[in-house]
């Protein structure tokens, strides 16, 4: 059988993708009327519904339960082809990256990678959203989640760990910090953030009275983490972000407990452009870096 219309394919996929009509509709810039013409086109070529129609939504069939994945990865084949031609016109490499990463870890280091790779330029895009591959433009991304994300590559770069710290005149304002204890005379930068309760939790404290206006929130940790080298409180932070600090003694890390996220932070790539020559070069100098690194 020849192969349907390209056009009614691509409604196909990003309706199956979305799960909803009025959602591809919006992606492709077209009327609702128009992708469900489409899809009725693709139905009649293939001799089989793909969609059952819901009230409220649409559900894939069988058949396009089937179809659904092979029409993804196909066009996924083919944006990589048409970036990898790009590649040599532009040499541009663009990492979504999540704040307190960039800040902290890959900013400093990034003058190593174009080193490296001087045909490379480096750009940015900084934000807490998870990056749709399909829909922004982003050659790789750093994640911070419990899993790993179908249709992506993912290399698990770190543990998200935490333990509290402070400056070191913090510290000595009541004579040092000795026992877990004397961290609650001091300001507590975030006292809502439950990996206090579990950090406690582990030294034997349940329920400790947190010094702190509860509705203070700092968001990313590379801010917290400001804070604290200012003087501002105690936070409690991941020891693999702050290496520096900690070793030309800016910041105190008082206890060697430390608590276990269920979150890690992963470097992810679509799987059909695992073999873009500038992915592959991120991804090795990002692994080998860590290879390196002290966590």
């Amino acid at each position: 059988m020849n192969l349907p219309p390209l056009a009614a394919i691509r409604v196909f996929e990003a309706a199956a993708r979305h799960g909803n009509f009025t959602k591809a509709a919006e992606e492709l810039g077209m009327t609702q009327a128009a992708v469900s013409y489409q899809i009725k086109l693709l139905e009649e070529r293939v001799g089989s519904p793909l969609f059952l129609r819901l009230p409220r939504q649409v559900v894939l069939t069988e058949i396009g339960a089937r179809l659904a994945p092979a029409t993804t990865e196909a066009f996924e084949i083919l944006r990589a082809a048409f970036a990898t031609t790009r590649e040599s016109a532009d040499g541009i490499l663009t990492i979504a990256t999540i704040p307190t990463f960039a800040a902290t870890w890959l900013v400093p280091r990034l003058g190593s990678f174009q080193m490296e790779n001087p045909a490379l330029a480096v750009r940015l895009k900084s934000g807490r959203e998870m990056t749709d591959f399909v829909r922004q433009e982003a050659d790789v991304g750093i994640r911070s989640g419990t899993k790993e994300w179908a249709g992506l590559v993912c290399h698990k770069l770190f543990q998200a760990n935490f333990t509290p710290m402070l400056s070191p005149a913090l510290a000595a304002s009541i004579g040092g910090v000795k026992t877990p204890a004397d961290l609650l005379k001091l300001p507590i930068l975030d006292p809502s953030d439950p990996w206090w309760n579990i950090w406690f939790s582990l030294v034997g404290i349940e329920k400790p009275a947190l010094r702190g206006d509860l509705r203070n929130r700092l968001g990313d940790q590379h801010l917290e983490g400001r804070a604290v080298l200012a003087g501002q409180g105690v936070g409690i932070l991941t020891p693999f972000f702050f290496q520096p600090e900690l070793q030309q003694g800016q910041l105190i890390q008082p206890f060697d407990i430390v608590g276990s996220s269920e979150h890690a932070y992963w470097l992810v790539y679509p799987e059909a452009r695992r073999n873009v020559p500038k992915i592959r070069a991120f991804r090795d100098w990002m692994l080998g870096q860590l290879g390196e690194a002290t966590v």
